[in-house]
């Protein structure tokens, strides 16, 4: 055979290797392959977008989780500090009628007789460093004379008719009230004017 005997089977041979690279099975199977690759991105797109949205739920667990642990931290912090602020609450209560004795004794007592006078003197010592202790935790006096009747802080006895005094007002405390931080222990016992 001659070159140009084999240039043409050359040339026949890559004719039919062209034809059946380009045949329909071909096409089929790149068509084939093509819809292969595109359904595989959409179920990788749609586990994405799932996995996506699985960790916006678990942010807002982990959000929702610390703000309750705040709100729990933040009622125990409140409830400790209302059983500091009020745990002496019923001591102080029981303390009350040692202070109502100690005032009825300075007030019943002979301040004229000499041997009498010393003894008032150190009750009255006594009384005010009992009070000035018991203000340290929070027990305040309650003495309205002259002020406005308020419901919540005083306790009226009766109501009198007084020149002296505008209506609605305190003539006479026959028992001072107490508060302790703020919340009445006992309220005063008070005579009001009308």
């Amino acid at each position: 055979m001659s070159n140009e005997e084999n240039k043409v089977n050359e040339e026949a041979v890559v004719e039919e290797h062209v034809e059946a690279v380009g045949s329909e099975a071909d096409v089929e199977w790149n068509e084939t392959a093509e819809e292969s690759q595109e359904a595989k991105i959409a179920e990788l797109e749609a586990a994405l977008l799932a996995s996506q949205a699985q960790l916006k739920e678990q942010q807002d667990a982990v959000l929702r989780a610390k703000a309750e642990e705040q709100n729990v931290r933040r009622r125990a912090e409140g409830d400790i500090d209302k059983a500091r602020k009020f745990a002496l609450k019923k001591f102080a209560g029981e303390l009350l009628p040692v202070i109502d004795n100690l005032e009825r004794a300075l007030e019943s007592g002979d301040k004229e007789n000499e041997a009498a006078k010393a003894l008032l003197e150190g009750v009255e010592l006594t009384l005010q460093t009992f009070i000035s202790t018991i203000e340290k935790f929070g027990l305040t006096v309650i003495n309205p004379v002259g002020e406005a009747f308020n419901p919540e802080l005083h306790q009226a006895i009766g109501m009198q008719a007084s020149p002296d005094h505008e209506s609605n007002t305190v003539m006479i405390v026959m028992q001072k009230g107490y508060a302790l931080n703020e919340q009445v222990l006992r309220p005063a016992m008070v005579m009001v004017a009308q």
